[in-house]
């Protein structure tokens, strides 16, 4: 992967087409095949651009880890080399944005309905200015829609019955904070380590939307899903904004509405496919939906330490629209 990262930076934007001719081309990555929904949210994004640019373009979408991981991806838009454009979990961006992994934290919404407002009345968009301020990345459009459940080698019905659960967290502190918080031990763990850690002993669960279940067969290691619903996934759809600043003025105007409506094809896929992806695995015996009973305690232990990281990230005043937002 090193020698084609290293190609891929030492690549022009430019690809050389006949004597004369330059065509540009763009890169783009994920983690995940063609039939995720963040995969076919950049196809889409691609299908898009060409579509409002109306002139040659290429696209190079680098699937199934090929060029790392996304937090790998969020990096190399920093520095506008090698990724182009990528969906990146905000958890990743918190070396650049104390904000971003305030986005996409858990009990943050009350529902799906709840979520699709806060997304319409574009009440993220300090978050996106902080991060295209301090990372020089762009948040052209939101994707995700997935709700998170915990999946784990052992059933869960309570709070009491969470206790001490070793479960895997993402990177950025509140998902620490707000698991322990519930009485969960929370560790941070690679997210392609998972499945392995748990497999091992190292940790007894983890925490994912139904794609990722399946993409990464976590139901094989961990077969009880537990239906916490702790949160409904934010996923930017980014563009470096190095990348951008040496485009052509029409291609800039491209992007930015594409990225926008590829985010919400991206949205409409997750959300809509979430449940029956889940009802599949079910039915198919692979894994069990454990119905949980204290969502509302969880909340209620929860919100306290997302007052308090609010108010760290100086994100109080996103935080209060959100609650009031009906």
């Amino acid at each position: 992967m090193k020698a084609l990262l290293r190609g891929l930076a030492a690549a022009a934007l430019f690809a050389a087409v006949g004597a004369n001719a330059q065509v540009i081309t763009l890169h783009g990555a994920s983690q995940f095949n063609d039939d995720h929904a963040f995969t076919k949210a950049m196809v889409r994004f691609e299908e898009l651009v060409k579509k409002y640019y109306g002139k040659p373009i290429n696209f190079v979408l680098h699937k199934n880890s090929e060029l790392g991981l996304e937090k790998q991806y969020f990096e190399y838009m920093a520095q506008g080399k090698a990724v182009d454009y990528a969906i990146v979990s905000p958890a990743h961006m918190s070396t650049f944005s104390k904000a971003a992994p305030f986005i996409d934290a858990p009990f943050l919404f009350r529902d799906l309905a709840h979520w699709n407002k806060v997304l319409d009345a574009d009440l993220l968009k300090p978050v996106a200015d902080e991060v295209a301020a301090k990372a020089d990345v762009m948040l052209i459009g939101y994707a995700g829609g997935g709700t998170r459940n915990i999946f784990s080698n052992k059933p869960a019905t309570n709070m009491a019955e969470l206790k001490g659960l070793k479960v895997r967290v993402q990177g950025a502190p509140i998902w620490s904070r707000t698991f322990a918080a519930t009485g969960m031990a929370p560790t941070v763990i690679a997210y392609n380590e998972v499945y392995n850690a748990i497999q091992n002993g190292v940790i007894q669960a983890g925490e994912n939307e139904a794609a990722g279940v399946e993409q990464m067969k976590f139901f094989e290691v961990g077969p009880n899903l537990i239906m916490t619903q702790h949160a409904i996934t934010i996923r930017p759809l980014c563009f470096s904004g190095k990348t951008f600043k040496r485009l052509p003025a029409d291609l800039q105007a491209a992007i930015v509405r594409a990225g926008k409506e590829a985010g919400t094809y991206g949205r409409q896929i997750e959300s809509s496919e979430d449940s029956a992806k889940l009802d599949a695995l079910e039915k198919a015996g692979k894994l069990k939906k454990i119905n949980f009973t204290d969502r509302a305690a969880m909340k209620k232990a929860v919100d306290p330490v997302m007052a308090a990281y609010a108010k760290e990230v100086e994100a109080e005043a996103i935080y209060a629209k959100i609650n009031a937002l009906q």
